[in-house]
């Protein structure tokens, strides 16, 4: 009203009205940290999947001699060599720890929790009449891209029992092609017609929980949640091995492999 004067607002109002817009924001935080939990307690592979199997292969006993890879067939491989390429059939590094071991967990994920197919592809390339890598795993659906970097005729012939197998012609002017696989398989044979000893080797998984070991034998397998898993050791000519391995939440456990030239009968 005229002639009324206004009220004078005291400090303390002032500061409640400052700090009001910062109650709010720390409610907002305080109801974000809230639904994480939430989240967490409906999801707990969400919170928990955090323990992780890792490990190192070894060959026990004295490593049998293997022939270098005989490339003189074909001219144009054997000259991308400087000296013979050696076998890939076991892969020996400093104190006899093996190299193109997969390891894979093959029992106790949790029923009914799935994992999307990485976007990436998995890559196979031929390369020095050599497929690189000469064992990998990949997951349902996962493209798997196939490169020619040699620039010489190749063929991809895969070998699966329970997918589609499939053999393709890769010429000198092909330098890229691609498949999928669309059910779980145990490791199956890659191979090129043109080049016989050429070979590669895959695992197909509904899951990312899998590893080659490098020539110093170690893998490790992460982003586990707790429990209790079966967990299968491969190798191409020496077959597999399984070890039971439970881990508690964010435990990092360890399981090594053994393995050994079979007796002689």
């Amino acid at each position: 009203m005229a002639g009324m004067t206004a009220p004078t607002m005291t400090r303390e109002a002032r500061f409640a009205m400052t700090k009001t817009p910062s109650v709010g924001n720390a409610a907002k935080r305080w109801c974000l940290a809230a639904g994480l939990a939430a989240a967490a307690g409906a999801w707990p592979g969400v919170a928990l999947a955090a323990s992780t199997i890792s490990g190192t292969v070894t060959f026990d006993g004295k490593a049998p001699t293997l022939k270098p890879l005989t490339m003189d067939a074909d001219p144009a491989c054997a000259k991308m060599h400087s000296k013979p390429a050696p076998s890939e059939m076991l892969v020996l590094g400093s104190g006899n720890t093996m190299g193109h071991i997969m390891v894979w967990v093959s029992k106790g994920l949790p029923a009914g929790k799935t994992w999307p197919a990485p976007k990436d592809p998995a890559v196979l390339d031929q390369k020095g009449c050599q497929y690189v890598p000469h064992v990998m795993g990949i997951m349902v659906g996962q493209t798997y891209r196939i490169l020619n970097s040699d620039g010489i005729l190749h063929n991809v012939h895969a070998l699966p029992k329970i997918n589609r197998g499939f053999n393709r012609p890769m010429p000198a002017t092909l330098k890229e092609a691609t498949a999928t696989f669309d059910k779980p398989e145990p490791v199956f044979q890659i191979k090129c017609d043109v080049h016989p000893w050429m070979s590669a080797y895959v695992g197909v998984f509904t899951h990312p929980f899998f590893s080659v070991s490098g020539t110093d034998g170690k893998f490790t397998i992460s982003g586990l949640d707790p429990g209790t898993y079966e967990v299968t050791a491969w190798h191409e000519r020496l077959g597999t091995q399984t070890a039971s391995v439970t881990v508690a939440a964010n435990e990092t456990k360890a399981q090594d492999f053994k393995f050994t030239m079979p007796a002689a009968k």
